[in-house]
């Protein structure tokens, strides 16, 4: 018996590019590391930090830092006192600074609702599906009301305590995705995918892939 070659058909890559406007549900939560705690962390696993007396807390500057800036950032001495915070961060809304939100939070939030929804069998096949393009180093342009500092009360390996971060109401997104037009998801499955995203997952803290139910969004527009 003769035997049968298969063929298979390899369809060229057509990259595409498609405007995306996202709009928040519920408040969303910023999380940024700061600079300066990042040097902390660095110092603590140099063994650089021992002996040297914790920093007393300023509210203010832990919310000015947990806000991803992307223009207009104030430049804080790490002795900055709460009311000299207060009038860098006032200065710098009055001189129209801007702030985003990590492109590549959008998009982790899309793969895992599509996982948790049965859509996909893994997490990895989706990651080349589509990518979020940004033009402030990763992150996307969030358009709100005036960033607002929240006081919330948390628990660390059992130990209460406080965390100021910011918070933004009334936002939305607008940014592009690029993906395979001839590839196995059509661009409304993509749409659907991110739109699951917002709703299943959320992004920034206390979304509801952490047990909270901040940072939800719909795509309000393609």
């Amino acid at each position: 018996m003769a035997k049968t070659t298969e063929i298979m058909e390899i369809k060229p890559i057509d990259m595409k590019i498609v405007e995306v406007t996202i709009v928040g549900d519920t408040p969303l939560i910023m999380h940024a590391w700061s600079e300066k705690a990042k040097r902390m962390m660095l110092e603590a696993q140099q063994g650089k930090s021992k002996g040297k007396k914790k920093e007393a807390k300023n509210p203010v500057e832990d919310f000015i830092q947990s806000l991803y800036w992307i223009s207009g950032k104030p430049e804080l001495s790490d002795n900055a006192s709460e009311e000299e915070c207060e009038i860098a961060f006032e200065n710098a809304i009055k001189n129209g600074a801007s702030f985003g939100f990590p492109a590549s939070a959008i998009k982790k939030a899309a793969i895992d609702a599509a996982f948790r929804m049965g859509w996909s069998k893994d997490k990895a096949s989706l990651k080349g599906v589509f990518f979020i393009e940004s033009d402030y180093n990763d992150l996307v342009l969030i358009k709100s009301d005036k960033p607002i500092m929240r006081e919330d009360m948390v628990r660390i390996v059992g130990t209460a305590d406080l965390r100021y971060r910011g918070e933004l109401r009334n936002w939305s997104a607008t940014f592009r995705i690029k993906y395979n037009a001839s590839g196995k998801y059509s661009l409304e499955n993509i749409i659907n995918i991110i739109n699951a995203g917002g709703i299943v997952c959320g992004i920034g803290e206390w979304r509801p892939e952490k047990d909270g139910q901040f940072g939800t969004y719909h795509i309000q527009s393609v």
